[in-house]
């Protein structure tokens, strides 16, 4: 599984980036807004760092206007993927910009129907809310399980990108799933090498050799 970064901030996608375990970014207009920068200036940045996908969504809610968007912003790198909303006009916007060869990330997928109709779009991601939907009372994860039923199917190759992720459980639960990539905020990707074991037991290896007075170097 794909591991994203769910931020519009050059420096903190630079600094994880480094670990050469990122594989791409999603942006969104509250990320953007965030960011205090200015949109075109934050993606080319981020899309100099990261050269997997770089999501960068339309603000525009009616088509022809998501396409002339979409096709602006694909113009910023060639790893950007223009992320659309689940409507009608984002999915006839996606039919479009995808027939044009662009990348198309379909946004804000609450339903396995809504995601059926996003690959019959021709998208190249369809993103589910799994954190969203648990904190409305239902099983985000089970969104993801039935969009990979339905997918393997038919044979669909848009990729199950897991977003609003809340916590380091969701991405293993995300991972058995068969999500193909997960999208978190840096803090998450930062947790995800954490256990107190790991820490004890690195200490205590530490504490046996510096007893025997030997270096390595």
């Amino acid at each position: 599984m794909k591991l994203f970064i769910d931020s519009a901030d050059p420096k903190e996608i630079a600094s994880l980036a480094a670990t050469g375990l990122v594989d791409g970014v999603t942006t969104n207009p509250s990320l953007a807004a965030k960011s205090g920068q200015s949109l075109f200036d934050a993606l080319r940045a981020i899309c100099d760092v990261v050269k997997g996908s770089v999501s960068a969504e339309v603000t525009a809610t009616e088509t022809s206007r998501m396409i002339e968007e979409g096709r602006k912003l694909a113009k910023i790198a060639d790893n950007i993927t223009v992320k659309v909303p689940l409507t009608w006009d984002g999915l006839k916007a996606c039919r479009t910009l995808s027939s044009e060869g662009l990348k198309v990330n379909v946004t804000l997928c609450f339903s396995p129907v809504q995601a059926l109709l996003a690959a019959k779009a021709g998208a190249t991601f369809i993103s589910p809310f799994i954190g969203r939907l648990d904190d409305a009372g239902h099983d985000g994860m089970a969104l993801i399980r039935e969009i990979r039923h339905i997918y393997d199917n038919y044979g669909y190759s848009t990729a199950i990108l897991a977003a609003s992720i809340r916590h380091v459980t969701h991405v293993r639960d995300a991972a058995l799933a068969g999500a193909d990539v997960s999208t978190m905020p840096p803090a998450i990707f930062r947790q995800l090498v954490s256990h107190p074991l790991t820490d004890k037991g690195l200490a205590a290896f530490l504490e046996d050799w510096k007893k025997t007075g030997q270096s390595i170097l």
